[in-house]
């Protein structure tokens, strides 16, 4: 993906991977979180691949693939689903909604062409058409104001994602104020508690472990690819991680990793998965640990001292 021209702006700082070719930050993180709680500015998730499914089989057809129920999905309604590997791990997060002529997502960067190939392989004679439109358009997060006119809005708990034609994005750029970066987006999202696929997933990643029954999967719904695992495990209740909120010790200087070890008592119990420094709450963290480990135990994440929050339970 091309780099965005909203790294034009004044002060604009660039990202690294996985969100590069968008702003880290604008100059003052920490500002922008608050604005952004405060229901002002927006991010720039331009990076991020959108992919279009139409044809007037098209919800029928998703709903048979993916973990959530989409038959009876009302256009404009926001929706999560996720796409599983035989073995129920989680292979793509789908955050779409439908303008009752097509469903439109967006999904990690450079993920919409693997994702586009396994769809077309699954058309058989269905009638829907897969179309990566990543080129076409930019996804932008608004923490308020009037949505623009004439765009696909997908409403959240926590603002709305606009699918943006990218012709627009300089223009939508200078005209609005308060951008904020992708280490204030990050720091509210980790604090929330929301899972992002690639950095709270590895290649054995089940919906369980991150809480994702919730949010992105039905439970009483037909088969679909992964869901003898889903209905396994949550019958019996004991997947083999947690995801976990962590607290770090606020006078290290640096942060951990993507993939720092999590450690009790010398032994490592699991990874951090994501981390940043929020306004309010100080040094943060994700991570995923082994299901059995104390919920009250103190941690050592990347070498710094950590206490938990539970986000799924032992």
């Amino acid at each position: 993906m091309p780099t965005s021209p909203l790294l034009t702006l004044p002060g604009a700082v660039a990202a690294e991977a996985p969100d590069a070719g968008v702003a880290a930050h604008y100059g003052d993180p920490l500002r922008e979180q608050r604005r952004l709680e405060a229901g002002e500015g927006f991010v720039d998730l331009s990076h991020r691949d959108v992919i279009r499914v139409a044809g007037p089989d098209r919800l029928s057809w998703l709903h048979s693939l993916t973990t959530q129920h989409l038959t009876d999905l009302k256009p404009h309604e926001a929706t999560q689903t996720l796409v599983l590997s035989p073995h129920g791990h989680i292979e793509h997060a789908l955050y779409g909604v439908d303008d009752g002529e097509a469903f439109r997502a967006h999904v990690e960067p450079g993920e919409a062409p693997t994702l586009v190939e396994f769809l077309d392989r699954m058309r058989f004679m269905l009638r829907v058409e897969v179309a990566d439109v990543s080129a076409d358009f930019a996804v932008v997060h608004e923490a308020g104001g009037d949505a623009p006119d004439g765009v696909l809005v997908r409403t959240t708990g926590y603002g709305r994602e606009v699918f943006l034609p990218r012709e627009r994005l300089a223009a939508y750029g200078r005209e609005h104020a308060h951008p904020a970066g992708m280490w204030a987006y990050e720091a509210l999202r980790i604090a929330a508690h929301r899972p992002r696929r690639g950095l709270e997933t590895d290649h054995r990643t089940i919906v369980h472990e991150l809480g994702l029954i919730d949010t992105a999967v039905h439970l009483d719904k037909g088969c679909y690819r992964g869901q003898e695992t889903v209905a396994r495990v949550h019958n019996l209740g004991r997947p083999p991680r947690r995801l976990v909120f962590l607290h770090l010790d606020g006078t290290q200087e640096t942060l951990p990793a993507h993939g720092a070890p999590v450690e009790l008592a010398g032994r490592q119990v699991g990874f951090v998965t994501s981390a940043a420094r929020h306004h309010e709450l100080g040094p943060i963290a994700l991570a995923l640990i082994k299901r059995n480990t104390a919920v009250d135990a103190e941690l050592l994440a990347g070498g710094v001292p950590a206490t938990q929050e539970i986000v799924v339970p032992a």
